[in-house]
């Protein structure tokens, strides 16, 4: 991502939990993903999203922001895990509560794909609610990612507020703020 913060979720679902189109939130289409973050916030037995700003993702650098903004999701959980599943490799334990690392876990494993969804769909809505001050890099469309059109935008516009310093989006970028 060019701009935005670092979302993350935690999520604990009944053992009934079940919803035929939960997927990895990258593989699922945007109507489906808004219709299952309301299913499983409904059914879930516990849920919390939270972020990490963009300062401090270009002050720790993004994967401890990642890690940050995980351990923040489980904080805010009103139910302590009894095990915490993780997408991809690596995490940094939490409260001697045990862990486990699955490399592409969110298509795995349904506690991990809903915790993909509600992270993914929290960011999308933050990007897009700051669209409106920031038209011209089209976050109502791009969320903030690396797209070529958020790549013109920022060679004719540069950078602003909400941009990650910390990656490199252009050569010789300027700092305007």
């Amino acid at each position: 991502c060019y701009a935005g913060p670092v979302f993350a979720a935690a999520v604990i679902l009944p053992q009934s939990f079940h919803h035929p189109l939960l997927n990895d939130s990258k593989q699922t289409k945007v109507e489906v993903r808004n219709d299952l973050r309301i299913f499983i916030q409904q059914q879930a037995l516990a849920w919390a999203v939270a972020m990490v700003d963009v300062k401090e993702i270009d002050s720790i650098n993004i994967l401890k922001a990642s890690q940050k903004a995980m351990h923040l999701a489980l904080d805010a959980l009103q139910i302590v895990p009894q095990h915490i599943a993780v997408d991809g490799n690596y995490f940094i334990p939490y409260k001697n509560i045990s862990h486990q690392c699955i490399i592409k876990g969110d298509g795995k494993y349904a506690n991990i794909a809903a915790a993909s969804i509600l992270a993914k769909t929290s960011r999308d809505e933050y990007m897009r609610k700051l669209h409106p001050a920031f038209p011209q890099y089209n976050w109502f469309s791009n969320k903030g990612y690396g797209t070529q059109e958020h790549r013109n935008a920022i060679d004719a516009y540069g950078i602003c507020i909400h941009h990650r310093r910390s990656f490199k989006i252009i050569p010789a970028q300027l700092d305007l703020f």
